[in-house]
């Protein structure tokens, strides 16, 4: 993996980013989920158009989805009203940046007063950020909420030359500091732990994908999000090539879940996006995409699926 410029070789091998809006958001969706008092919920989340994340991680696709400058003041606020006009009424909302919501490249500090007064009828709103930039700007959008805030943060893993070379600038303390600032004032956090980042083969995936589930709810986080390490930024493929680097399987990711539902540490939620390309047997590969939804919606462990044409068990 090249190390003396990593900015330099990841942008060198990204495809181009997709034609964006500053005034629109670039998707928004509705989805059940469940809510740390045991009841599913109706959640909308609103994929904000801004500026790219200063922070080049190996593994991230965001990118493709932002523009190279700051967006014009008032078009964050425009595009929240937007979305909000489309979607059914929700009570949690997640505003996702493709980066950090503190990050004033990203999102005015300006439009912050009114993002909060705007989404004062809400019961929880759910922001992403880096650890590095949880601070006082983030405290101060607190104290101005009306709604509970929770801040989403990528942890990815705890294994320390996998975190290293994903470029990801930050330590496991800077995870652990913004954890804490952010428990001592209420805020609920969550986590995301990616499976099989590369460097590591599908035993070590999942190991290291348990330790950090282990490490995330002994820092206090409230729930996390175990997200299958995917390809197509660029640089996963180079990886791949160079043998670095495999997407995990589906037996992994089930097991990763199933393991971080057991520590009733907090929620553990799979990502199920695109799920269909961890299907190793087309004929269970649904039943135990299914599966995993409903642990995600119960958090209990049910029943294996059995496939007979693939010869498995698949109890993880």
């Amino acid at each position: 993996m090249p190390a003396p410029d990593i900015d330099r070789w990841i942008l060198s091998l990204r495809p181009p980013k997709n034609l964006v809006d500053p005034w629109r958001p670039y998707h928004y969706l509705v989805e059940s989920e469940l809510q740390p008092d045991g009841c599913v919920e109706e959640v909308g989340t609103i994929f904000l158009t801004n500026r790219e994340c200063p922070f080049r991680c190996l593994m991230c696709d965001l990118w493709k989805n932002t523009t190279d400058e700051r967006v014009p003041d008032g078009a964050i606020v425009a595009q929240i009203e937007w979305a909000l006009g489309r979607m059914p009424p929700v009570r949690i909302l997640k505003l996702y940046n493709s980066g950090n919501f503190f990050d004033p490249q990203a999102i005015s500090p300006d439009e912050l007063p009114t993002i909060a007064e705007r989404l004062e009828s809400l019961q929880t709103l759910i922001v992403e950020c880096h650890p590095r930039l949880v601070g006082r700007a983030c405290f101060d959008f607190q104290r101005r909420l009306g709604p509970a805030l929770e801040v989403a943060m990528g942890l990815e893993t705890v294994h320390p030359e996998a975190l290293r070379h994903l470029n990801k600038h930050m330590t496991l303390e800077d995870f652990e500091r913004a954890a804490s600032g952010l428990r001592e004032r209420g805020i609920r956090t969550r986590a995301f732990i990616l499976l099989r980042p590369p460097l590591l083969d599908e035993a070590d995936g999942l190991l290291w994908a348990k330790r950090s589930l282990d490490f995330a709810f002994g820092s206090g986080v409230d729930c996390c999000t175990i997200i299958p390490t995917r390809g197509g930024n660029g640089a996963m493929e180079s990886l791949r090539q160079a043998g670095v680097f495999s997407p995990p399987t589906m037996s992994s990711l089930e097991q990763a879940v199933e393991y971080g539902v057991g520590l009733r540490g907090g929620r553990v939620f799979a990502d199920l996006w695109d799920i269909e390309k961890l299907f190793d047997c087309p004929q269970c590969g649904p039943s135990r995409a299914d599966r995993l939804r409903t642990i995600n919606l119960t958090q209990t462990i049910g029943p294996p699926i059995r496939c007979q044409p693939c010869q498995s068990r698949h109890d993880s």
